[in-house]
């Protein structure tokens, strides 16, 4: 299988703005697109000063008392942000060892009654109280706001690198005050109960921007094959990948790559990352738009070749259901005790027998 791949490739942004490196850094983004899935980004223009302190932060989160991370619980929230407690979370039927706090950027929400259930997804933050870590806020924010940015200029190159008009994929989102992205916080703890500290998955949307907040290895992609190739934290990079609602809607020209995070060994400190997931249109249905792709492009997807049948968890309603149902319907999923609270139909729906003692991962 010759677009096979042993590593994952690191794009440098400043070729955008070099006219010369230009085509350069288009070739080499394709080729992640279609055959890899998965690509650092260094040289990007979120401020490094917001990085370093949000990196800071993060280990204070974490070291919030327990009484003050249940305030922020994430039962509370609609929109399924807030807190989620260590091991709350299964994927493949196996613990996900993790805490996590789930973050967006400023959002009202637009859901009105009557209207359909999955506008309910998006809407306000639950924080922590601002006495407890004084600036986590505005940080986290600006943050969110600056990649959002940066994840708006990106999906341009990738129509610029499908052979598209750079604004093809444009329909696929509403105005600013109609969107809302998604962060997370998330601590891995050691591996002294398992080793999965994410199970085998794919993310659901566009493309997701990793921040690595930690030296600690542990992210694993994987490959054609089948095989497991590390990506390990790189300095100054953002880990990025494809979701499978862009594999999709590019009917599977761009690849969703299977992933997984392995704990930390017995003993270690917590492994820290910040995912950032690029939402779209809550209204788009994927099946009704067709992207017309030059031959030249389509020949490589035929080049590439099938990959390995995975174990990942998949999403399989974007050829019925519009972005924001099959979103909505993974988060019931993954989080019942949110869906018992905010959305009771759906969870008689999933879970007729009642709240499981275990929660697998959508």
């Amino acid at each position: 299988m010759a677009a096979n791949f042993s590593s994952v490739p690191v794009l440098d942004f400043a070729f955008i703005s070099d006219d010369a490196k230009r085509p350069e850094f288009i070739a080499h983004l394709r080729h992640a697109l279609i055959n890899v899935g998965f690509l650092y980004l260094k040289n990007h223009t979120v401020s490094q000063d917001i990085i370093d302190r949000l990196i800071d932060y993060i280990p204070r989160l974490f070291d919030l008392p327990q009484n003050a991370k249940n305030k922020i619980i994430m039962a509370n929230s609609p929109h399924f942000l807030g807190y989620s407690r260590l091991g709350a979370e299964f994927t493949k039927g196996k613990t996900d060892y993790r805490e996590q706090f789930d973050f967006a950027t400023p959002h009202e929400t637009q859901w009105q009654p009557g209207g359909p259930e999955y506008l309910r997804l998006w809407g306000p933050c639950q924080w922590p109280e601002e006495d407890l870590i004084p600036g986590f806020r505005e940080v986290m924010e600006n943050y969110l706001l600056q990649v959002q940015s940066l994840s708006q200029h990106f999906i341009r190159l990738l129509a610029e690198a499908f052979g598209l008009p750079s604004d093809a994929l444009a329909k696929f989102y509403d105005s600013d005050e109609y969107m809302q992205h998604r962060g997370k916080g998330r601590s891995t703890n050691d591996g002294s109960l398992t080793d999965q500290g994410v199970g085998p998955h794919y993310d659901a949307g566009f493309l997701t921007f990793l921040l690595q907040a930690s030296p600690h290895p542990g992210l694993q992609v994987q490959n054609l094959t089948g095989d497991w190739v590390d990506a390990p934290p790189i300095p100054g990079t953002f880990v990025i990948n494809i979701g499978k609602s862009l594999e999709f809607v590019t009917r599977g020209l761009a690849r969703a790559t299977s992933h997984r995070v392995l704990s930390p060994p017995v003993g270690s400190t917590p492994r820290y990352s910040v995912p950032f997931f690029q939402n779209i249109s809550l209204h788009a249905r994927l099946a009704n738009e067709v992207l017309d792709f030059p031959p030249e492009i389509l020949k490589l997807k035929d080049l590439r070749g099938d990959p390995a049948q995975t174990d990942s968890v998949n999403f399989a309603e974007f050829d019925r259901e519009p972005s924001g149902r099959v979103n909505l319907i993974g988060r019931v999923k993954s989080h019942p005790d949110v869906a018992e609270r905010h959305y009771p139909d759906l969870f008689r729906q999933y879970f007729p027998n009642g709240l499981p003692k275990r929660v697998d991962a959508y």
